[in-house]
């Protein structure tokens, strides 16, 4: 569901929705972009690694460019096109990104055989049909400033049409140009790339004083410098999916990286005490290793009894951090490194990158077709933070997210009017729903909007919103029939043969249940969807 297919209508019915319903229909919704780095791990884990990210990455860049001492190109032994092809099955983008392993001399050798290097980095995307490159070169100086961005300009230049180029950046809070800070031109590099990655991380470092890897102001300073030079849509924060260890009595370790999957088994293992720092927005653990605890090996080197201080990223931190990308309209994120995280991180990530911040959906079977829902403005929560997925959906609710879903105009029209509805927050939208029949009452003009609307309710409703006749049968379901649903048969059975509807797995459809939040989410994404109406007749829709 990463690339949200919709099936065509046929050109009479689309022509007729067009006659009937002038407003257009709601975009496909705008999800925030998101990518990550892979570094660790067997190749053979890399897909593996993907799939648990539950269909939140629309792009991957592993590590399979390097450099020699002479700046010229080297394929690492991660190279796999049965990855590439892997990853493209499932609609995501695989660009490999370039390092020089933090070497001066080898990034300015490449930069000095750029012509070469481009090139040849050209042709591996071709020859591998990876999607783009990733220019990762680091510990460079104002100096070289010119030649990294014509570097990037010749490579945008024999790229084929239509692939990705990227350039890693080093966070920038302070608007230093000097140096390894001063050799990214910013604007520069910006005109030939795709999007700048920030490397919002390491704000504290291995061998200097403990603190956190990336607090919320560093990134949020470096994003506000960014956008001095560089527009929104062409800016990506890469947050860190690691934290740093430091000896409360000095000596090993002195900030080592450790993955927060990690992090979190120590803090587990050895009973450390976790706090959201206020000022920062980052976690801290302190752990404590006693006569007797298996030691862990950090560094190639076993820690020694005593008290350490770990900063890492918590979920409480991610969310922060993940805010940022709605406040300032970014692009999206980046992670450094794909399988140091969590898989809780999964949960929530892809909904809090793109600001739907209902904490009751993030383990939900619909939480897919929730959020597209939400993106696309048919439905909003209860709260920030809830949005019931299991409670029933409201007649009244029924009307509302039809209405949007269609992208009718909500007015009040005295001559839709029901009586038990006047006055109503969603009194606008029953009337709009009535005035073009999707909605009936329930008699003597009541429309009894509280209440939940049943499953065959939503059926009729969905068909009348469809201009469209089909022919079908719900013999599929043991509790459907004309007999025992005569006004909701013919309506069950065409969304049904369509792929609109579905039934339960003991082969009923449950007419008379209440039908929940969750499942309208999902008729709302499959309703564009029904294949199966081409070639039918139009019907006629009263207004």
């Amino acid at each position: 569901m990463k690339k949200l297919q919709k099936a065509g209508i046929t050109c009479i019915c689309l022509s007729l929705l067009a006659a009937l319903f002038p407003q257009p229909a709601a975009e496909a919704a705008d999800y925030k972009f998101n990518m990550s780095y892979i570094y660790f791990g067997n190749v053979s884990d890399y897909t593996r690694l993907v799939d648990n990210t539950q269909n939140s990455l629309d792009e991957v860049a592993p590590n399979y460019f390097a450099l020699k001492s002479d700046g010229s190109l080297v394929l690492t032994s991660a190279v796999s096109t049965a990855f590439v092809e892997d990853m493209h099955r499932r609609g995501i983008d695989v660009v490999p990104y370039l390092s020089n392993d933090w070497s001066r001399s080898a990034g300015r050798a490449a930069l000095r055989s750029r012509e070469k290097l481009a090139l040849s980095l050209a042709e591996a995307v071709e020859a591998y049909g990876l999607d783009g490159v990733n220019i990762d070169i680091e510990n460079l100086t104002a100096a070289d400033r010119a030649d990294y961005v014509d570097f990037v300009r010749l490579l945008r230049s024999l790229l084929p049409a239509g692939k990705k180029l990227a350039v890693a950046v080093a966070a920038n809070p302070w608007g230093l140009d000097t140096g390894w800070q001063g050799s990214y031109d910013y604007a520069g590099l910006s005109e030939y790339c795709d999007y700048l990655l920030i490397m919002a991380y390491n704000e504290h470092y291995s061998g200097g004083p403990a603190g956190p890897v990336s607090s919320l102001s560093f990134i949020e300073k470096s994003i506000q410098y960014a956008l001095g030079l560089v527009p929104g849509d062409k800016i990506v924060v890469g947050l860190p999916f690691y934290g740093r260890i430091w000896s409360d009595s000095g000596g090993h370790p002195e900030g080592h990286g450790v993955g927060n999957a990690a992090i979190a088994q120590y803090i587990n293992r050895y009973g450390g005490a976790v706090r959201l720092d206020p000022v920062s927005k980052s976690a801290c653990a302190s752990i404590t290793i006693r006569p007797g605890d298996k030691k862990p090996v950090i560094g190639g080197r076993a820690l020694a009894e005593g008290t350490y201080t770990i900063w890492y990223e918590n979920e409480q931190s991610i969310k922060a951090k993940l805010s940022l990308i709605a406040k300032y309209n970014l692009k999206g994120t980046g992670s450094w490194c794909l399988g140091q995280e969590t898989l809780r991180t999964w949960d929530y990530y892809k909904l809090w990158l793109n600001n739907c911040t209902f904490a009751d959906i993030e383990t939900s079977w619909a939480k897919e077709y929730i959020l597209e829902a939400y993106l696309k403005g048919y439905f909003y929560g209860y709260s920030p933070d809830r949005f019931l997925p299991e409670a029933p959906l409201t007649r009244a609710q029924a009307a509302v997210v039809l209405v949007r879903k269609l992208g009718l105009n909500p007015s009040y029209d005295t001559a839709y009017s029901f009586d038990d509805c006047i006055g109503s927050w969603a009194q606008p939208y029953i009337e709009t729903a009535r005035r073009y029949g999707i909605v009936n009452g329930v008699g003597g003009n009541l429309y009894d909007p509280d209440r939940p609307v049943t499953r065959e309710e939503i059926a009729v409703m969905v068909k009348n919103a469809l201009p469209m006749q089909t022919t079908g049968s719900a013999g599929r379901f043991t509790d459907v029939s004309p007999v025992s649903n005569p006004w909701s048969y013919g309506a069950i059975a065409a969304l049904a043969a369509g792929g609109v509807l579905a039934g339960y797995p003991d082969g009923t459809y449950q007419p008379s249940a209440p039908l929940t939040r969750a499942q309208m989410a999902v008729l709302l994404y499959k309703m564009p969807s029904a294949q199966v109406f081409s070639g039918d007749v139009p019907l006629y829709v009263q207004v």
